[in-house]
């Protein structure tokens, strides 16, 4: 009963986890994070972009940028830039004045490096546009919509200002909560902003303009997720030094094996699926440690590729790429699941036959001297090993996703010319990843063994005993529908 219950419980709780990602940039190292000020005037609506671009996006357009090659981001080639991209910025905005498309004509434009994890740096585009337009007529409808990189995920922020008008009920504050992109606000930052058309109702002259509603207060991230946050700045620090010493290079080892073991123990990871199998077929030791290496080897193999990947494109959405992993890791959990569910169904056929002929025999052989052959028995057959696929696949199911920390902390170290390192690096972390993961399949496996031979003689407990893999396999299908469904969601 009590590993009926485990079963039941640590399942579950990958299903209603939700997966924190620790990162440098406060919204992940995939993101481009966009702001719209408006302002608007009596003859014209001036409009402010800015392009907040996390490590991943900035270090896939430095070839963009780098114009001669030269590996350096000279003004020059920073301005001629700014000035392509803004355009292709303006063009993805519309504007409309009651119902007419006005034209927006850009102004200036400006691109900025700042620092970021592991030695990699963001970017900061600024744009400036407007359009002329005749608001001190009378009440006019004005509609604004950004469509500029809508593929891609990050904090989407608009603000209007009247001046010289003013709006009635503007859906949308005048302040930026984020001081346009520069400081994002903590408690927002679990469940980042989205806004990215609106429609104003403007009215002439200086009148006080009203909001029709404010910013609700999300919660943030809870303690351990922004303990892990604290030592993903550190490993990212330490990979990312100027200066690589012994000391500081073992101990960015150290920091990496504990940060993909914290990363691991998250919710939201495989770990509870993998005890859940491990305990619901009985395992062993070796079957753990099969699948922890097989994540290992998994999650090493998918950051090098996807590495690889990025760098040699530039269009690559690597956000995109990770949700689709996200799917794939999912259905193949929930055909692991379906392989248990069965295998467990032909199990019990089987048992219920076996039963039927044994009872079918005794009814011929009565009044003779029957007996048993050694070891057999009337309760329930112990499950069978799991097969070789099945590790495989569940380790593999753990660790298709890439960690977007280790692939930062990789391209970081590329970047430096430490690519060996940077290998290194990614490899200590998915070994400390596939150490939790292994710890929790022992603890299944241990608890499994240790409460099936003391509640055997229980009626109730060998009903739930036999009931397990039955429960197990349609636990896996669901967390693995599950976890497609949520990555299906963020793409």
């Amino acid at each position: 009963m009590k590993r009926f219950a485990v079963v039941g419980l640590v399942t579950a709780a990958l299903v209603v986890g939700p997966a924190v990602a620790a990162s440098a940039h406060p919204l992940g190292n995939f993101t481009v994070n966009h702001y719209d000020g408006l302002t608007l005037r009596s003859d014209r609506v001036d409009v402010l972009s800015v392009v907040d671009s996390a490590e991943i996006p900035t270090t896939q357009a430095r070839s963009s940028v780098d114009a001669n090659h030269d590996g350096v981001l000279g003004a020059a080639e920073r301005q001629r830039y700014a000035g392509r991209m803004c355009v292709d910025v303006v063009r993805h905005l519309s504007l409309s004045v009651d119902g007419m498309a006005t034209t927006l004509s850009g102004m200036s434009s400006s691109y900025q490096l700042r620092p970021g994890a592991a030695g990699l740096p963001t970017s900061r585009l600024v744009c400036t546009s407007f359009a002329r337009s005749d608001l001190a007529a009378g009440r006019t409808q004005v509609g604004f919509t950004d469509g500029y990189r809508s593929d891609r995920i990050g904090w989407r922020e608009l603000t209007a200002v009247g001046r010289g008008v003013h709006l009635d009920r503007s859906p949308v504050p005048a302040m930026s909560v984020s001081d346009q992109l520069l400081h994002y606000p903590n408690d927002l930052l679990s469940s980042p902003l989205d806004v990215r058309t609106a429609t104003f109702s403007v009215l002439p002259g200086d009148g006080l303009s009203t909001f029709a509603r404010g910013i609700a207060a999300v919660p943030g991230a809870g303690p351990v997720a922004r303990l892990v946050e604290r030592l993903n700045r550190t490993f990212s620090g330490l990979a990312g030094a100027r200066h690589l010493t012994l000391g500081v290079g073992l101990l960015a080892v150290l920091v990496s094996l504990l940060l993909g073991a914290s990363h691991a123990a998250l919710p939201g990871h495989g770990k509870t699926v993998m005890a859940a199998y491990l305990a619901g077929k009985r395992g062993t030791v070796r079957d753990a440690v099969v699948v922890g290496a097989t994540v290992t080897a998994t999650h090493t193999a998918g950051v090098l590729v996807l590495g690889l990947a990025l760098t040699a494109s530039s269009s690559l959405a690597g956000d995109r790429v990770l949700g689709d992993l996200g799917i794939v890791s999912g259905l193949l959990v929930a055909t692991i699941g379906v392989g248990l569910l069965t295998s467990a169904i032909r199990r019990r056929r089987a048992h219920r036959d076996h039963e039927h002929e044994h009872e079918h025999g005794h009814e011929h052989d009565h009044g003779h001297d029957h007996g048993h052959e050694p070891g057999h028995g009337h309760g329930h057959p112990r499950p069978q090993r799991l097969g070789r696929a099945g590790l495989v696949g569940m380790g593999v199911a753990g660790g298709l996703v890439p960690s977007p920390s280790a692939l930062v902390v990789l391209l970081g170290a590329v970047a430096l010319g430490r690519t060996v390192f940077g290998v290194v690096l990614v490899l200590t972390y998915g070994i400390g990843m596939a150490a939790t993961l292994t710890g929790a399949g022992l603890l299944a496996v241990r608890l499994s063994d240790r409460w099936s031979g003391r509640l055997a003689r229980l009626r109730l407990a060998r009903r739930l005993t036999a009931a397990t893999p039955l429960v197990t396999g349609g636990l896996v299908v669901a967390v693995g529908l599950g976890l497609a469904a949520r990555s299906f969601a963020v793409i």
